[in-house]
Order: C-alpha cells, then sequence, then structure tokens
C-alpha cells in the first residue's frame, strides 16, 4: 500500500518508459508551475514495474561495456607516451593532475548519464520543449561543475608537487589551472551533447538508457579528457612564449563564467537540487581516490606494471556499479516518493542472499554484471599483456580475475544499500552515489591488484612473475 497517490488513474495519459514498464502522470490536476517539467507520477510498486529480459540486458550492455574497457587502455597507452611529449617534460605536475582531473570528469560524465536515463525512464523527455530544457539546464550545471571541479584538481596537484619539491612556478601554475578547466569544459560540453544524444537514441530504439549510457560516458570520458589536454595544453605553452600570462588570463575567464552557467542551471527546478547539493559526492569521491592514489605510489616502487593494468581494473568495476546504481536509481523515482522505501526495512538490503541470490530485479542484474566482469577483464588483460609486452602464466592471470572479482562484488553489494540509503535521507542517488562508488571501485580496485602482485610475488617462481 503506498501512501502517494495525486491523481485518479483514468485520468491519466500513459507514458511509456524505455525499460518497457508504463507510468502514469497528470499534466491537469496538478499546478506544473510547482512541478520540474509539468508532470507528476503515480508510484507503483516495484513488483508492477516491467523488466526487460536477460538477453536484452546483455545485449544492450555488452557492447557499450567492451567500447567503455578499449577506451580505457587507449588512455592509459595514449599516457604510456606521454613521458616523451614536451608537454609533460617541461610540465611534469600534469602525471598528478590527469588522474585527479578524469577521476572527478569520470564523476560528472556518468552521474549526467545517469540522470538523463532517469529522466528518460520517467517521461520528462518525451517532447520537443522538455528535451530542449533538460538539454540546455544539464549542460549549463556541468559546464558550471566543470569548472570548478578541474580548478580544485589543478590546485590539488600544484599542492602536491609542492610538498614533493618545496617550490613552485607561477607560470606552471597558470598553465595547470587553464589547461585543467579549458579542458574539462570542452570534454563536459562535447560528451554531455553525447551523453543527450545516447539517451534520446535509446529511448527511440527502445532500449533502457540505464544499460547504455554511463559505460558509453566511461568510454569517451577518459581517452576524450586526455586527448583534448594534450592539444590545449601544448597549444597554451607555445602561446606562454608570446605572453607570460596568457594561461593566467584563460583561466580567470573561465573562472568568470562559472557563476553565469550557474545561474542558468538554477532556473530550472530539475538541475536547482543537484547544484546546491551536487558538491560534496564529487569532492568526497577524491578523496577517497586519492587514498588509492597512495596505494598505487607505494606499490608501484616494487611492482611497477601494477600502473599498467590499474585503470582497467578500477575502470571496469566503475562502470559495471554505475550501470547497477543507475537501474536502482530509476526503479526508486518510479516506485515511491524521495525518503521512503515503500515500509521496507533498510536493513534488508544489508543481505549477501539478497543482493546476489535472491528473486529481486536488481539481484538479477548483480548477476548478470558478475559473469560479465570475469569474460571481460579476461579479454582487456590479454590486450594489455600484447600492447604492453608482458609475458604472464595461468598463476598470474587466475590471480588477476579473482582480484577483479571480489572488487565487484564487494562493490555490487554496497551498491545495493548505498542508492537506498542515500534516497532515505533525501539525496539524490543518481548525483551522489555513482562518485562514492566509483571511488570505492579505484580503492578497492588497487588495493586488491596491489595484494595480487605481492601474493604472486611471494607463492610463485620468480620465472612464471610477469617481467617487473
Amino acid at each position: 500500500m503506498l501512501g502517494v497517490s495525486f491523481v485518479e488513474m483514468s485520468d491519466c495519459p500513459l507514458t511509456v518508459l524505455a525499460a518497457g514498464s508504463v507510468l502514469p502522470f497528470s499534466r491537469t490536476a496538478i499546478d506544473a508551475e510547482k512541478i520540474p517539467l509539468g508532470r507528476v507520477p503515480l508510484y507503483k510498486p516495484l513488483a508492477r514495474l516491467s523488466t526487460e529480459s536477460t538477453r536484452s540486458f546483455l545485449l544492450q550492455t555488452m557492447f557499450p561495456f567492451l567500447a567503455a574497457g578499449f577506451g580505457m587502455i587507449g588512455a592509459g597507452v595514449l599516457l604510456d607516451h606521454a613521458a616523451e611529449w614536451t608537454l609533460f617534460q617541461s610540465t611534469p605536475e600534469l602525471f598528478i593532475l590527469v588522474p585527479a582531473l578524469l577521476g572527478l570528469k569520470g564523476n560528472l560524465e556518468m552521474t549526467l548519464a545517469s540522470r538523463l536515463s532517469t529522466m528518460s525512464n520517467l517521461g520528462k523527455m518525451d517532447t520537443r520543449h522538455e528535451q530542449f530544457r533538460v538539454f540546455y539546464a544539464n549542460i549549463a550545471l556541468t559546464q558550471a561543475q566543470a569548472i570548478v571541479v578541474s580548478f580544485v584538481a589543478s590546485l590539488f596537484a600544484v599542492g602536491v608537487s609542492f610538498i614533493q619539491r618545496k617550490q613552485i612556478e607561477l607560470s606552471k601554475v597558470a598553465l595547470l589551472c587553464a589547461s585543467s578547466t579549458a579542458t574539462a569544459t570542452t570534454a563536459s560540453l562535447l560528451i554531455g551533447s553525447a551523453m543527450f544524444l545516447v539517451v534520446y537514441a535509446s529511448k527511440r530504439l527502445k532500449a533502457n538508457p540505464d544499460n547504455v549510457a554511463t559505460p558509453v560516458a566511461a568510454s569517451l570520458g577518459d581517452l576524450t579528457t586526455l586527448s583534448i589536454l594534450v592539444v590545449v595544453g601544448t597549444w597554451l605553452l607555445e602561446a606562454q612564449r608570446l605572453w607570460t600570462w596568457n594561461s593566467a588570463a584563460l583561466a580567470l575567464f573561465l573562472l568568470l563564467l562559472a557563476p553565469l552557467w550557474a545561474l542558468v542551471a538554477a532556473r530550472d527546478d530539475s538541475t536547482l537540487p543537484v547544484l546546491r547539493a551536487g558538491w560534496w559526492p564529487i569532492l568526497a569521491a577524491m578523496l577517497i581516490s586519492s587514498a588509492g592514489g597512495f596505494i598505487l605510489k607505494f606499490a608501484i616502487v616494487s611492482f611497477p606494471d601494477v600502473a599498467i593494468f590499474q585503470p582497467v581494473v578500477n575502470g571496469i568495476g566503475g562502470n559495471l556499479v554505475a550501470v547497477q546504481a543507475s537501474r536502482i536509481s530509476t526503479s526508486l523515482f518510479q516506485s515511491s516518493k524521495m525518503g521512503s522505501l515503500n515500509g521496507d526495512s533498510f536493513w534488508r538490503y544489508f543481505s549477501v542472499s539478497r543482493a546476489f541470490f535472491s528473486a529481486e530485479a536488481d539481484s538479477k542484474t548483480a548477476r548478470i554484471l558478475l559473469c560479465l566482469s570475469v569474460p571481460g577483464q579476461l579479454l582487456f588483460a590479454l590486450v594489455i599483456v600484447y600492447v604492453a609486452g608482458l609475458s604472464l602464466d595461468l598463476f598470474f592471470l587466475s590471480s588477476y580475475l579473482t582480484a577483479a572479482l571480489l572488487q565487484v562484488l564487494a562493490l555490487l553489494f554496497v551498491c545495493q544499500f548505498l542508492v537506498r540509503l542515500l534516497w532515505g535521507y533525501n539525496v539524490d542517488p543518481d548525483s551522489a552515489s555513482i562518485p562514492l562508488l566509483t571511488a570505492l571501485g579505484d580503492l578497492l580496485g588497487i588495493a586488491l591488484l596491489t595484494t595480487t602482485f605481492f601474493l604472486v610475488d611471494a607463492l610463485a617462481p620468480k620465472e612464471r612473475l610477469p617481467p617487473f
């Protein structure tokens, strides 16, 4: 028995969801000015929400998942050659900036994908007017967020560099800030537009955007952002020779644009809550990921090849749990009012049995995602071995796959209660859960991967190890 009801079912036009379920809306029985996009749902019990078949879910998820993996490998190869470029040789602080910038930008892109997927599944992108409104409000929001978080990432890189070297050059500070903010704004505009098109196309093709959008965001994010950073940074480095303060002027101009973008986003009811409360998950995620960075720094001293496998382990785990978080978030928006679990006890979501062995929809999805993770990680590991020219055997490979599987298991278990916890405290899980889960994935991934290398080093004959 649900405690939310707005209008009679017979008065409601039906909106067909991309996921295949049907959700009624009313345009007449409510004050449209007070409601985002002029629609209020009549919530439906979870049992009455239609779910796609296993085959449909696999087909929709598999190809974006593979594209995301190869995109991460491409970004890794690009970064591996960065040490030879003039930009990185003259500004080694960029090596500190890149992980923080990619992590923060990735969170913005995946939360955008999750928000758009939920809005599409709630019928809030059905008309051209609604689509345009959602597009410009969310582009404005991501522009404001991208400028702020990229500036924070550049300051983080400057701070770490200062701690290490006990000195700082203002020209390099300006170059880092300008490169970071210009890269973030450009990448956000391109990837944000691509996300909107992906969600729109998914709806037209009767696919569930929750299954497609977040992996596509991941596949585009790292490689696109890193490529833009190289182009923009190289151009700014050349421009500094003509006028030293070119970079500082560009950074200041972009920072002044941030409040204007924020004002545009604040005018829309769907983006205003994210603008107000969407900062802490991203910044908290940066702190959690930083802990993983310290583990990585420690591990690389003994096992340099950890750095080759780390992006894929972390990225794949983050992508899979982002799909799960996006789907659970959409189902909550469809079935209940924020802050309510429809009488369910929150503690039932702490059950491992419920997470992986029950008949509930998200448990079924978790099992499928687990099945995807093992062959996916195997494929990407073999590609890395080939590209990097490594040699390894079944002992290392099985240990690596076990670590990757444990990471995904832990993330999917945490996901089922974290999304509900945020929902119960009236926090939009589309904006908060994915940054926290992907950051936790970074921390768990590098910790488990480092443990794997140490165990293999201790238990396997030296000649069986990959060359370090």
